[in-house]
């Protein structure tokens, strides 16, 4: 067996970390122990044990326990499974049917869950490395507990790697060289445990030496299309938004080094350097686009000193959300009114007919007056006097408000 699968605990005392939902009086503990438990979603990173929590529920309950992993599990097994579960029912057994990767379900196969967890038929467990606010359909939510699960804390991991020591004494590793596999595991019980089993299946004992040998290196959590992926966006954002440019270049590096596209990271400063700049600095966007420019004929490595150059530089410089607000404002107009006429003085006339019409009549050509400025209504007549544009006191915008 591997080793992660081994010394996987049978019950509750065995169950390191996640003491906020599983500790002494919590409901979870409760309902385990006392074989009273309702659907739940438990959502965690990997390696935080949410399969362990499953398998101790399964030796705990008087229930019939199935398990399906949606990556492998089809539509007709779970179908078969459920009429199961809702023949027993009417014999008062209970049925706990475990899906684990629920999110990996697709909404049709969420929706045949749907009526047995309402009718009581099964107890649903399901557990995810995805936000189940955006991938496990409402009405299960709504009927779940949803238990998040945290990363492992490092004590929590050298309780874990005390025990697979105790389990299997043919292991030999040093105090040096388990701090640097439970540094290097990152929160993950299963990566703890598969890198010590690899290092043990190449090594009598396990030093500082042999793992540098192995490259045993730290993994970072992130997921180009999940959750971690818009939080440490949203991270690098916000950084940037309060002028942080410390915070800005970590969560920059954290993307880039856990393997987000370059390119992608460019794209969004570029969006920032408007949204959040805007004419307070109109630098700011030619930095952003110099930066993508960058990374598109360089690449990494070499291309990430452009991209640092670019977030210190929208960090430090003067914020607007003018131009973002103007958008929003004229948009809602656009909404509401609908396609509004273009007021006759500003339309071209071209022929003798249009001219005819009234087409051109009026307007006032800039040039023909002092520093090219006229004042002259250039919005359509219901619309007449309003304001979009509002400069703040901030960079370039303070002397184009006054």
């Amino acid at each position: 067996m591997p080793l992660a699968y081994d010394i996987r605990p049978e019950n509750l005392d065995g169950f390191f970390g996640q003491d906020h939902i599983i500790g002494q009086g919590s409901w979870l503990r409760k309902a385990i122990e006392e074989d009273l438990l309702s659907s739940i979603i438990l959502f965690g990173p990997p390696g935080s044990g949410k399969t362990t929590l499953a398998h101790i529920i399964a030796n705990a309950t008087s229930s019939r326990f199935v398990q399906i992993n949606a990556v492998l599990g089809t539509t007709k097994e779970l179908k078969k499974e459920l009429l199961r579960a809702q023949e027993d029912a009417k014999y008062s057994r209970k049925t706990i049917i475990f899906i684990d990767e629920i999110h990996r379900f697709n909404k049709a196969q969420q929706d045949v869950l749907l009526p047995y967890v309402e009718r009581g038929e099964i107890i649903l467990i399901g557990a995810t490395t995805e936000n189940p606010s955006f991938t496990v359909i409402s009405p299960v939510i709504s009927r779940s507990k949803v238990l998040i699960l945290n990363r492992l804390e490092n004590d929590d991991l050298k309780k874990i790697l005390d025990r697979a020591l105790l389990q299997r004494k043919e292991i030999k590793i040093d105090r040096k060289a388990g701090e640097i596999l439970i540094e290097s595991a990152n929160g993950d019980a299963r990566i703890l445990l598969n890198n010590l089993e690899d290092l043990a299946n190449q090594y009598s004992k396990i030093t500082k030496t042999a793992i540098e040998k192995s490259r045993v290196v730290k993994t970072l959590k992130y997921d180009k299309t999940g959750e971690e992926h818009y939080n440490i966006i949203s991270a690098l954002h916000k950084s940037m938004r309060d002028s942080d440019p410390d915070g800005a270049v970590y969560w920059m590096l954290r993307m880039l080094d856990a393997g987000e596209d370059p390119l992608y990271i460019a794209r969004r400063l570029v969006r920032f350097a408007s949204e959040d700049i805007g004419i307070a600095d109109p630098h700011a966007l030619l930095v952003a686009v110099a930066a993508y420019d960058a990374c598109y004929y360089l690449g990494l490595p070499e291309c990430d000193i452009h991209l640092a150059q670019a977030v210190v530089h929208l960090s430090l410089a003067p914020k607007s959300n003018a131009l973002y607000k103007s958008i929003i404002s004229a948009r809602s107009d656009i909404r509401k009114f609908g396609n509004l006429d273009v007021p006759k003085h500003l339309r071209n006339a071209p022929t003798r007919l249009m001219k005819q019409w009234g087409y051109g009549k009026g307007y006032k050509y800039a040039h023909d007056f002092e520093d090219a400025r006229v004042e002259q209504e250039h919005l359509p007549s219901k619309l007449k006097g309003r304001k979009y544009y509002f400069p703040t006191d901030r960079g370039l915008e303070k002397r184009i408000k006054r």
